[in-house]
């Protein structure tokens, strides 16, 4: 039945109708039969699929291969159809069968010339492939003009010349409140102030929405906000992964202050790739001098940065089944973040064969992890915690020994104190030993424990008494307190040394160039062919070599991020610039931003991303200038309603209205921190510790341990758990659970996009979790504190601060009449003991006795809440669900 469905299906077929070779075929061969038939280099049972006209020999058994116009008597056809092929992997799906059927009835054309003679192994990659839209050059468009708005710019006009193509127009331009909120928290991660939004709506001068775009690309907060977006791509995360165990990788918030100083600063991307890249080989650094690179400041931030090529999961240094396969797998990994961050390619599908659907043979994968292959020597492997180095200068070392000598100084003062002190005692205690044993028990227990003869050891035991109480051997069990306050003294002196800080660093040993091979089937225990390093042959050909006699390391890397960084590689400028657009405007202009190949979405608007690219390249690789010219233009300040458009492209893909969307997991943390008055803007270092709850969520803070090594609490005392999300140890397992349930992405190996979901336990964290409830209570106590003597103003405040607006007449007479019932429900309430957060002010109540005798009485503590406790518990309540509204959690 399903042979004769195919079959109906297929003779439906006008000729004109005949599926395409190029474009719909080759690709099912591809994906399907030609990894065994013809990219091997003996390829199974003598048939090679590559070609067509390889397709006119026979089987084995002597069967066609193909006949032209008879699927029935095409072994290609029926083998598929029985099932018998493919032999491995997933069976060809209905509706490929039937293109293929349909394809040898209509005479198995071809739909462009193939080449002569033999193919070498290998993936074939023909003049379609090369014809991909990725695959091309960068071109500067044409711009369109517009009679009607001349003034539009190159982006404005090339998205209005797709919306106008479906008879569309842009929607009105946002008002003054949206567009500082939209921009503040595109560009900062924070909402605007009230103070700020005020200002700007008032300003009526025709660059106010130009100055207020300045002033967030200089706050400090914009290398925070953006450095996330990079980090997800990096793979960035505080822990190794891997291993179960996901030990902690105590240096890598390094490259993460690396990132934030890098944006913050504007630093041209090329300079930016390079040094991620090959850090160590701009500054001619190898192994046998990184100490001393480490230690010169024109060096450390390149050398930091190097830490990319480590930020992939790495178990080496843990406990694992299989050493090398972990080593093979974090070179694995750090291929992927490459290629994915910085060309939008899936070359990882390459690894152990020629890619299914992109022109990426295997040998390119090897041949590009052959680049790599100096620092990243699975032979020679370094674990995490030895691809460190020491930031001890040299001063701190002299000061740190200055420091330790005084400090020594002050044990020996302590140690013959307390020598004395027994030595006066000894004299004494000494008398009850006969006079006879007295001068060898002397000599006993002044002679250390492993140096005792047989003999001494005998005397000492026989007069345990005098020995156990007075002698050396108990030293450090003594509790005199002349000792102990100078031993404390020694120990704060010692506490002063400076602390040796490291950084993760990757550099090449040597004179390192090791061999680099093909491994079949990925496997690392099958080495078959010798590869040099290369970049894919889709993308061209730069001169990478093996070793360069220039420098003390090879240089591969070096010229594989300054061919990346050159202009002329097709793929770089776009990646780059489609992900900055996709996180101004909801979603790329290629919507797959990881894949570009022929499985990836197809650009909306190929002509922008091309002027994107360049416009990047002529800016000196400017990421500032880039924010400027996408956020100025007319489709960034659209507002989010536009009927026509929603109607006629309901995905938004043509740009013609802003995309509403939700905030991501770090931006509702920080924005309920900020709006609460709790956020501590502290920038840079060590990151904060997640701990584990009794209830099981993960929280920042210090986990408190017992003897046992149980956690039986987490400590929050410190101001540093309100510091922005991007300081928080990101863990791989167990991240922060106010992150994880806003689609926190998991780092295996990186995050190419963000999930954002809708899911109910994101509805329970905000309405049950103690971070939101806690913060509500401090954004209560705020606006109190701000205005005392006026409630109105108190609930207005609250609005403005969450909603961005003030609130209208008919909301602040609700809002107030549901305060006043929360107010009559908490006043009633007489808890056993204050909630968290309410101060309750305790007077003492009297006990009258029943007894006729006189009792004394007792008192016990009744809490009694002030009107202040009740306002900021009912007030509270009420700020809870000004901080689970769409408005605050989403930017329009």
């Amino acid at each position: 039945m399903l042979l004769a469905a195919l079959l109906v299906g297929a003779a439906g077929l006008h000729a004109a109708e005949s599926p395409d070779y190029e474009t719909q075929i080759r690709p099912i061969l591809k994906e399907h039969c030609t990894h065994c038939h013809g990219e091997e280099e003996k390829p199974k049972g003598g048939v090679d699929l590559r070609l067509r006209r390889f397709m006119d020999g026979k089987t084995e058994d002597g069967s066609p291969v193909l006949t032209p116009g008879d699927p029935e008597k095409s072994a290609l056809w029926t083998l598929v159809r029985d099932g018998e092929m493919p032999k491995k992997g997933k069976k060809m799906p209905e509706h490929q069968l039937a293109l293929l059927a349909a394809w040898i009835k209509a005479g198995a054309k071809i739909s462009e010339d193939e080449p002569a003679g033999p193919l070498p192994p290998g993936v074939y990659v023909s003049k379609r492939d090369r014809s991909f839209w990725s695959f091309q050059p960068v071109t500067k468009p044409t711009l369109p003009r517009f009679a009607d708005q001349p003034e539009l710019g190159p982006i404005d006009a090339l998205v209005r010349t797709k919306l106008q193509a479906k008879q569309l127009d842009f929607a009105p331009e946002a008002d003054p409140a949206t567009l500082i909120r939209r921009a503040t928290i595109d560009l900062t991660g924070l909402p605007p102030t009230p103070a700020e939004t005020v200002a700007f709506v008032a300003d009526a001068s025709p660059d106010a929405y130009a100055k207020l775009i300045e002033r967030l690309l200089a706050s400090p907060a914009y290398g925070e906000r953006w450095a996330r977006h990079w980090l997800d791509v990096a793979g960035y995360a505080d822990t190794n992964g891997y291993a179960d165990a996901d030990s902690v990788r105590p240096y890598a918030w390094r490259y993460r202050d690396y990132v934030i100083r890098s944006l913050n600063a504007d630093k041209p991307w090329d300079r930016f790739i390079q040094e991620q890249l090959a850090g160590d080989e701009l500054n001619a650094v190898s192994a046998a001098n990184v100490a001393a690179a480490v230690l010169d400041p024109s060096k450390i931030d390149a050398l930091t940065a190097t830490a990319y090529l480590r930020l992939g999961p790495d178990g080496t240094g843990d406990t694992v089944a299989d050493v090398a396969l972990a080593k093979n797998q974090s070179i694995a990994d750090t291929l992927r973040i490459v290629t994915t961050s910085l060309t939008g390619l899936t070359v990882a599908c390459a690894q152990c064969h020629d890619h299914r659907y992109d022109p990426i043979s295997q040998v390119d994968y090897f041949r590009l992890r052959a680049v790599f292959d100096p620092a990243l020597d699975w032979r020679k492997w370094q674990t995490p915690a030895q691809r460190t180095a020491s930031l001890y200068t040299a001063a701190d070392k002299a000061k740190a020994a200055e420091i330790e000598k005084q400090a020594a100084a002050i044990d020996a003062e302590a140690a013959k104190m307390y020598k004395d002190a027994l030595d006066v005692i000894f004299e004494q205690k000494i008398l009850e030993v006969p006079e006879a044993e007295r001068a060898a028990y002397r000599v006993a227990r002044n002679t250390p424990v492993a140096k005792r003869t047989k003999e001494q050891a005998a005397l000492i035991k026989k007069y345990f008494s005098a020995q156990a109480t007075f002698g050396l051997d108990l030293y450090d069990k003594a509790a005199d307190n002349k000792v102990v306050a100078k031993r404390a003294e020694a120990t704060a002196l010692r506490a002063k040394k400076p602390v040796e800080g490291r950084v993760s660093v990757l550099v090449e040993p040597v004179n390192a160039s090791p061999k680099s091979e093909l491994h079949h089937r990925g496997d690392h225990a099958q080495p078959r062919q010798a590869v040099t390093p290369g970049e894919l042959s889709i993308l061209g050909n730069p001169v990478i070599p093996v070793d360069d006699p220039k420098l003390p390391t090879t240089g591969r890397r070096l010229a594989y991020a300054k061919w990346l960084t050159s202009g002329d590689h097709p793929l770089v400028g776009r990646a780059l610039m489609n992900r900055v657009w996709m996180h101004h405007f909801g979603r790329g202009i290629v919507n797959t931003p990881g894949d570009f190949g022929l499985l990836g979405e197809r650009p909306s608007h190929p002509e922008l991303l091309d002027y994107l690219a360049g416009r990047f390249v002529e800016t000196g690789w400017s990421l500032k200038a880039m924010h400027r010219e996408m956020m100025l233009s007319r489709t960034y300040r659209q507002s989010a309603r536009n009927d026509a458009a929603q109607a006629a492209d309901p995905d938004n893909a043509l740009f013609g209205r802003y995309r509403i969307r939700r905030l991501d997991a770090e931006t509702i943390r920080d924005a309920m921190l900020a709006v609460s008055g709790k956020l501590n803007p502290e920038m840079y270092g060590e990151p904060v510790t997640v701990g584990k709850t009794g209830d099981g969520r993960m929280i920042p803070g210090v986990e408190i341990r017992n003897a046992n090594r149980d956690v039986i609490k987490v400590d929050t005392s410190s101001p540093a758990v309100y510091r922005r999300s991007v300081y928080l140890q990101q863990r791989r397992s167990g991240p922060a659970t106010a992150l994880a349930t806003f689609d926190l992405p998991n780092m295996d190996p990186n995050c190419e996009r963000r999930d954002l979901t809708t899911v109910a336990p994101q509805s329970l964290f905000l309405m049950n979790d103690e971070f939101v409830i806690e913060r509500a209570k401090d954004l209560a106590a705020r606006v109190i504190k701000e205005h005392p003597a006026d409630e109105n103003a108190q609930v207005r405040a609250a609005w403005v601060l969450t909603q961005g607006r003030e609130p209208s007449a008919k909301e602040l007479a609700d809002f107030n009449r549901l305060l006043a019932e929360q107010t009559e429900h908490f006043a009633k309430l007489k808890p056993a003991k204050p909630v968290a957060d309410a101060s309750l002010k305790v007077k003492p109540v009297k006990v009258k006795s029943t007894s006729k005798k006189a009792a004394p009485q007792p008192t016990f503590p009744a809490p009694v809440a002030t009107t202040q406790d009740v306002r900021v518990e009912a007030l509270g309540s009420l700020c809870q669900v000004l901080l689970a509204t769409n408005r605050f959690l989403h930017v329009d």
